[in-house]
């Protein structure tokens, strides 16, 4: 009796096959899915803060991946092309967004709910834990304020935690170009936090 495959060994597999052209059947997509959802909607939600427009964006991410599936020829990694899908949906999410004053408001909002995700509470006394996300909320402050491709290479390497060079392929930079970014956002992020204290 042979066992079925898991989603990531058919996600390994797909973005093994050494063709040129590779042929993503609807079971291997599912797969892929179930597989990279929870990558993509974080980041979509890290840059968009908003859960509904994080949900339509990985919607649309993976719907643009399956029916574009047949020009994935396997030069990058399935989650780099998938990633790159998805930093190009946000900012059009953001840009429509721009034209509609009424949204912008709510569109950097930070409420309880969301940094209480991003704190871990093993052991930690309510003092601290007051800190901890006086200072989450800080950074999540900071990072909205900063310009669209420092905000971008930011999330990718700290919350995607995604390499230098995979940031270049997913955003078309440069690798030098990513690391100047990088380096603005960083120092962005640490003057606003340390303003606040």
């Amino acid at each position: 009796m042979q066992t079925a495959a898991t989603s990531r060994e058919i996600a390994a597999s797909v973005e093994d096959r050494a063709s040129p052209i590779v042929d993503l059947s609807a079971a291997d997509f599912d797969a892929v899915v179930r597989l990279y959802w929870q990558r993509i909607f974080r980041f979509a939600l890290a840059s968009l803060r908003d859960r509904d427009a994080a949900q339509t964006v990985a919607q649309d991410c993976f719907l643009r991946a399956y029916r574009g599936r047949d020009r994935f020829r396997g030069e990058a990694s399935l989650l780099t092309w998938l990633m790159q899908i998805a930093v190009n949906l946000v900012r059009d999410y953001a840009r429509n967004r721009r034209l509609q004053f009424w949204r912008r408001a709510p569109a950097y909002a930070v409420n309880d709910e969301t940094v209480g995700n991003w704190i871990p509470d093993a052991g930690i006394d309510p003092e601290q834990r007051i800190l901890i996300k006086e200072q989450v909320e800080a950074v999540w402050i900071a990072t909205g304020r900063l310009p669209e491709r420092q905000r971008t290479v930011f999330l990718l390497r700290y919350v995607e935690e995604m390499e230098l060079l995979e940031i270049a392929a997913v955003t078309g930079l440069k690798e030098g170009a990513v690391k100047i970014h990088l380096y603005r956002a960083l120092r962005s992020v640490r003057a606003y936090v340390g303003r606040l204290r």
